[in-house]
């Protein structure tokens, strides 16, 4: 019995490392030719992503910035986002990035 925990400790330790990002990328119009971040805000899920408990949107993000025809709209998960999810069990955080060129 101690064997398969000592054994399932470690295979989950190790396998920490593995997890990566995740980023999908946008674009609207000919898109955002600078690196510069307008407006950002973080999507929230609970039950590993089942249920989400607020709702963003990337084009709505950049209008309330004035931006309307060329933006790039940055969605990702980043390592540190793993690692809270590892801590919390239940909730899952979700990043969403708007990067807007005028």
């Amino acid at each position: 019995m101690k064997k398969s925990i000592f054994v399932l400790f470690c295979v989950g330790f190790l396998s920490l490392p593995l997890s990566g990002c995740m980023t999908l990328q946008h674009t609207v119009g000919n898109g955002g030719t600078d690196t510069t971040q307008v407006a950002s805000d973080r999507q929230w899920y609970i039950l590993w992503g089942l249920v989400p408990l607020n709702n963003v949107d990337g084009g709505k993000l950049a209008k309330a910035n004035n931006v309307n025809n060329n933006y790039t709209v940055k969605s990702q998960i980043s390592f540190v986002d793993g690692l809270l999810n590892i801590l919390t069990g239940l909730v899952t955080v979700y990043g969403q990035t708007v990067s807007v060129t005028k």
